[in-house]
């Protein structure tokens, strides 16, 4: 692999019931990647990313889902309905073969791509992703914290008190400085997480969590009630080549989601971890998953 200067152009794509999307592109437009950011994260991609992506001659995508950023919020939103979006910006952008990655809340988001537009998305990797709520056969809260679970089962029970919690939850966010918001993604954390946090990945991650959460808590509303409604497609019905990770100390999203999408995703091939964490695959190994999704574009 070589180096080279990575610029990143950004800009507006308007989508067909005429909402905006704020995209990035690091790249000459060969080669395309699309990278699915996780929640609630702005779509701004981690230097590592950037340059890697760059020494292996990829171009990389990245873009604010609705309600983040300066994407328009879609209220009601699926997690299938990211499938339209992600033909919107390849029409825009100029590209008509990719291969997509998702890390955490990304991670649906990228198997909705593979499942739904598979004329597009030549190959899908996921880095510790949610598996379905009504993924038959699963339990869902195994391994989930107290906190985590409790939060699912609010928003079950008690639609206008999760908001309102939400809501208070975006203002804390954004009122924690960088070592605050390191201090508080660290608790019940893997030690590889911790220490992944305390590097450049976690100042970015706090920087990406302030910019999607920046203009209002619609984002990341969106999201949650995406991944516990059906996701409007079905994992199994993916076709092109898929790779997983998940790490069996991932303390954000629990090991038997990623065991049962590997499962249920026909070929699907694991990579899974002893002590990898949550986030050190994205913070510290994207090289790995670059790698094998360049043999499938």
């Amino acid at each position: 692999m070589h180096s080279r200067p990575v610029h990143v152009r950004r800009l507006h794509v308007q989508t067909g019931d005429r909402r905006r999307l704020r995209v990035e592109v690091a790249g000459d437009g060969g080669r395309v990647v699309v990278a699915h950011v996780g929640s609630p994260n702005a779509g701004r991609a981690f230097g590592r990313w950037l340059d890697d992506a760059a020494a292996r001659d990829l171009t990389l995508v990245t873009y604010d889902r609705p309600g983040y950023g300066e994407s328009t919020p879609q209220p009601g939103r699926t997690v299938a309905n990211c499938a339209s979006d992600l033909q919107a910006i390849a029409a825009a952008v100029g590209f008509d073969r990719c291969a997509v990655w998702g890390f955490s809340g990304g991670g649906p988001h990228a198997l909705a791509s593979a499942a739904l537009a598979p004329d597009l998305v030549t190959a899908v990797a996921t880095i510790g992703s949610p598996a379905p709520f009504d993924a038959l056969g699963l339990d869902y809260f195994a391994g989930m914290s107290n906190e985590a679970r409790e939060d699912i089962e609010l928003q079950s029970s008690d639609r206008a008190s999760w908001e309102r919690m939400g809501a208070d939850q975006r203002d804390q966010l954004l009122a924690l400085g960088l070592d605050e918001f390191r201090e508080a993604w660290s608790a019940g954390a893997s030690p590889a997480d911790v220490t992944t946090l305390q590097g450049d990945f976690g100042a970015w991650l706090h920087q990406v969590v302030h910019a999607g959460l920046a203009p209002g808590v619609e984002g990341w509303t969106a999201d949650d009630l995406a991944f516990h409604s059906p996701w409007g497609f079905t994992p199994s019905s993916i076709a092109v080549p898929a790779r997983l990770w998940h790490s069996r100390d991932d303390g954000f999203v629990p090991f038997g989601h990623g065991e049962w999408l590997a499962d249920a995703i026909p070929g699907a091939e694991r990579a899974f971890g002893e002590t990898d964490g949550h986030l050190s695959v994205a913070g510290e190994q994207i090289g790995v998953v670059h790698e094998w999704l360049a043999r499938h574009i």
